[in-house]
């Protein structure tokens, strides 16, 4: 296993930046874990390892903008299910790293799909259900080596989620106007925490602390996304009343039913993180749930990407996810962007990862073919130029961690 800023080059390949338009026999040149060149004509310097990918496709690694990798493992069954906090409706402090196990067999599957980063989140069985982190999928000794940003977003949930929690428990809230003012209250709460804290800092005076208050003041000030799990129609257009009425910046989480009201959303530039939808209609919220609906919204204009919501659908079938909605009509680049520079760039990655571009981490993928095609496949994946998997004879193998990724 190469350090920390590895430097190699990839060359003959199909390169598919995402960001501009596919070089046939390109050049991707990483250099200390960086994007160095990217180009047709790209000189490589003495002494860098070379990789002929000739007959190969080379994309950015893709990204999973909501999944639950590490904190909901697989094959470990409650004692790995760390996802929900649902003890109290807002439990914004709390923070999806600290609930991370780095040796999810997620991590592994998410390799073999091309999948080099993902944002981590909170359940939705809350209605605050707290903080998101953006990592990579592999390469640190400790989950804190593969954090892209701590500073992410928060999650939130309206409709059934929250409501069927408390609801059971005979507490705040029981329906979808108790989901709305738990937020509501929250952000007043959190407005008059802003205020006292800006006179006590005025004054010299002591000033106590409060974590959910804390974050939710980031969430008030731009520096954290809100991240807002909902489904039906009416409950986004609560999602972007409440967006309305305390200023933050919304993102769209699953939206299943969002095309009703597409025009809409596409006239506010509201992203949509659309999916599941290799999943069943198991409840009333997602009766018209369906692939097409992902299409109509692009049409519409509407910013889009996609999820898994792993482990709902294995996180290495994101890609296909992608390719069903190809053969529903999304044209092909735009179910590219759903997958890498459009999750970049609603969840503020954009600066490390989502494209072939210079400066940009060298997290690269090597296909057998247009990755977009159901037989192709994965074939190397280079984070931070180390590469971290290789097929061989079929099957994928991770290399061990011991390198780092997170500076």
């Amino acid at each position: 296993m190469t350090a920390l800023g590895a430097s190699i080059a990839l060359i003959n390949a199909t390169v598919v930046p995402v960001s501009s338009d596919p070089i046939p026999h390109g050049v991707v040149l990483i250099q200390d874990g960086r994007i160095a060149a990217v180009g047709a004509d790209v000189v490589v310097p003495p002494g860098v390892p070379i990789i002929d990918a000739a007959e190969k496709w080379v994309l950015p690694g893709f990204i999973e903008a909501h999944g639950h990798v590490g904190i909901h493992e697989e094959a470990n069954g409650p004692a790995g299910d760390d996802t929900n906090e649902m003890t109290a409706p807002n439990t914004a402090g709390v923070r999806a790293i600290d609930a991370i196990d780095i040796d999810d067999e997620g991590f592994r599957d998410a390799l073999s799909g091309g999948v080099t980063a993902v944002v981590v989140k909170p359940g939705s069985g809350n209605v605050i259900g707290g903080q998101t982190v953006a990592i990579k999928t592999w390469g640190g000794r400790i989950i804190d080596e593969q954090v892209i940003s701590a500073a992410v977003s928060v999650k939130s949930a309206l409709g059934e989620n929250p409501k069927r929690v408390y609801g059971e428990k005979k507490q705040l809230p029981s329906t979808r106007l108790g989901v709305a003012y738990v937020i509501r209250e929250a952000f007043v709460e959190a407005q008059n925490y802003v205020e006292a804290r800006a006179a006590a800092a005025a004054e010299g005076s002591p000033f106590a602390r409060d974590l959910n208050k804390e974050t939710l003041a980031r969430v008030l000030s731009g520096e954290l996304v809100w991240d807002q799990h909902v489904h039906r129609h009416d409950d986004i257009a609560t999602a972007l009343r409440l967006a309305d009425e305390f200023g933050y910046r919304l993102v769209i989480n699953h939206g299943t039913d969002a095309a009703k009201i597409a025009d809409v959303l596409a006239e506010r530039d509201i992203p949509i993180i659309y999916g599941p939808m290799f999943t069943s209609r198991s409840k009333v919220e997602l009766r018209d749930r369906g692939i097409p609906n992902l299409v109509a919204l692009a049409a519409a204009g509407v910013r889009v990407a996609i999820t898994t919501d792993h482990p709902v659908v294995p996180i290495n079938f994101l890609v296909h996810q992608a390719s069903f909605a190809v053969k529903e009509g999304l044209p092909h680049q735009t179910a590219l962007e759903a997958l890498t520079v459009n999750p970049a760039a609603f969840l503020g990655l954009d600066d490390r990862v989502g494209s072939l571009r210079v400066g940009l981490d060298g997290d690269v993928v090597v296909w057998s073919g247009d990755p977009l095609d159901v037989n192709a496949r994965a074939e190397r994946v280079f984070i931070a130029g180390v590469e971290v998997y290789h097929l061989v004879d079929g099957r994928g193998v991770t290399v061990e961690r011991s390198a780092r990724f997170g500076e």
